[in-house]
C-alpha cells in the first residue's frame, strides 16, 4: 500500500505531465486532469466525484485558501481522502489550512487532523468499546490520582460553565481502560510550547484542548493501527515543513480559526504592480 507521501508525489508528478496548457495552476483544471482524477478514484472509488466537489466548495469559500498553491490544496485533500475523512470544516474531522511560507514567499495548504478525526480513526480499529473526551467544569471534579489514574467526576455538582480541565477515556474490548486528565493550565502550557500559530486555539480553544488530551491518550496508551500512525505523523510533520506564520485573511479568519499574528499580505505589492502595468499598457 502506498504511503501518503508517495500518493502526494505521484499526484504532483502526474499533474505536471497531464495538466492542460495554460491551466496548470488552476485547482479546477488540476482536479479535472486524468492523472489526479484517477488517483482520487483509486482511493475513494465511487465517492471520488463527491469528494472532489467538496474540495472545490471549500476552496471557493476561503479567500486565503485561493491564494495557496493549488497542488498543496490537492495534496492536503489527498491525505484526508486516504484516511477517508471529510474536509468540511464544520464537521471537525480534518481541515485544510493555508499558511504563508516566508522563505519561498508562497502560501501553502496543509492537512490538520481534528479531535473527532482521532476518535473516528480509533473506532475503525474495532478494538475500542468506548472512547470520549470532555471538558470538566468548575465543581465537577471530586478526585484525580495521576498515579493510579483514578478519577471521580460528579456532573450534577457543576457550579458554573468555567472549564477547569479536560479528561479523555477509552476502554478496549479486552477490558483494558485508561484515563487522562489535564488541568486547563497544563493544556495552555502545552499550547505555548508546541503551537506555532494561533490556528484553532483563538476560535475554538475547547476543541483544540480536547484534541490535545485525546491525542496524548491514544498515542501513549491506545492501539494504533497503521492508518492511525499515518494520521498522527501527517498531523505533526505537515506543520513542521514550513515556517507557519499565517497570512492576514478576511476578518483574520481561516477555516473557522482566528489567527492572532497577522502579517502583511505578500500579494498586495504584487497585485499593485500588476495593476499599474496594465494601466500603463492601456494608456
Amino acid at each position: 500500500m502506498a504511503t501518503n507521501d508517495t500518493l502526494k508525489k505521484q499526484i504532483a508528478n502526474r499533474s505536471k505531465q497531464t495538466a492542460p496548457a495554460g491551466e496548470g495552476t488552476s485547482l479546477k483544471a488540476l482536479l479535472n486532469s486524468p492523472a489526479i482524477k484517477k488517483r482520487f478514484e483509486e482511493v475513494l472509488e465511487k465517492r471520488a466525484p463527491q469528494f472532489t466537489t467538496s474540495i472545490i466548495n471549500l476552496y471557493n469559500s476561503e479567500r486565503m485558501l485561493q491564494k495557496s498553491e493549488p497542488m498543496s490544496v490537492i495534496s492536503s485533500a489527498m491525505v484526508a481522502a486516504s484516511l477517508d475523512l471529510p474536509i468540511d470544516k464544520n464537521l471537525g474531522y480534518a481541515w485544510i489550512v493555508p499558511y504563508y511560507d516566508k522563505n519561498s514567499k508562497t502560501t501553502k495548504a496543509q492537512f490538520q487532523l481534528g479531535y473527532k478525526g482521532y476518535i473516528q480513526l480509533a473506532l475503525r480499529s474495532g478494538q475500542y468499546r468506548n472512547i470520549n473526551a470532555i471538558p470538566v467544569h468548575e465543581g465537577e471534579l471530586k478526585k484525580w490520582n495521576p498515579l493510579t489514574e483514578e478519577i471521580e467526576i460528579d456532573f450534577d455538582a457543576k457550579e458554573s460553565d468555567v472549564v477547569i480541565g479536560y479528561a479523555a477515556y477509552f476502554e478496549l474490548l479486552n477490558g483494558f481502560r485508561k484515563t487522562v486528565y489535564w488541568k486547563k493550565e497544563h493544556v495552555e502550557q502545552h499550547r505555548q510550547r508546541f503551537s506555532k500559530s494561533g490556528f484553532g486555539w483563538d476560535n475554538d480553544w475547547d476543541a483544540m484542548a480536547l484534541k490535545t488530551v485525546i491525542k496524548a491518550l491514544l498515542s501513549k496508551w491506545g492501539i494504533l493501527s497503521v492508518e492511525m500512525q499515518k494520521a498522527v505523523i501527517e498531523d505533526e510533520e505537515e506543520r513542521d515543513r514550513i515556517d507557519v506564520t499565517p497570512e492576514e485573511g478576511a476578518d483574520n479568519v481561516i477555516d473557522g480559526a482566528e489567527f492572532t499574528e497577522p502579517v502583511e499580505d505578500p500579494f498586495e505589492e504584487e497585485d499593485a504592480e500588476k495593476q499599474k502595468t496594465e494601466e500603463n499598457q492601456e494608456g
